[in-house]
């Protein structure tokens, strides 16, 4: 008697190359993840407050030495601030806003962009300043 005795065909993946470019890709972003923030370039006043944390998915109105004014790090005319701000504080489900202004800023702008931050309803406004260095007493 013959019988005859189908192999059945191996259904077994190999993941060992699908891991491997995995973590290539995983050390990649880790590696530019970092690189690729980028801010406003902005010479806040000092003062000698301690520092506040800030959450990292706060919302910055900057307002730089060009007076040129950004949401986050996109620039708009600073007469757009009232009507931007509403529909972007919607989609991040916060009522909270920081504002960041170049110390050399007259401060009438300041005030300016501070009311129209107001209008757009905002009702807790954050003023970003960078803590002053530390001064030794001199010893007697």
């Amino acid at each position: 008697m013959m019988t005859s005795r189908k192999k059945g065909l191996m259904s077994e993946i190999n993941v060992t190359p699908f891991v491997d470019v995995m973590l290539v890709l995983l050390i990649i972003f880790m590696v530019t993840a970092p690189m690729m923030t980028h801010g406003v370039k902005v010479e806040t006043p000092e003062t000698t407050h301690e520092k506040m944390d800030v959450d990292a998915k706060a919302l910055i109105v900057s307002i730089d030495a060009n007076r040129q004014v950004f949401i986050n790090q996109y620039q708009l005319d600073a007469s757009e601030v009232r009507e931007r701000l509403p529909a972007i504080l919607d989609v991040r489900q916060t009522r909270e806003v920081f504002l960041k202004a170049d110390k050399s800023l007259p401060y009438g702008l300041v005030m300016d962009v501070m009311a129209q931050i107001r209008d757009a309803g905002i009702e807790k406004i954050g003023m970003v300043t960078e803590p002053s260095p530390v001064r030794e007493e001199p010893k007697r």
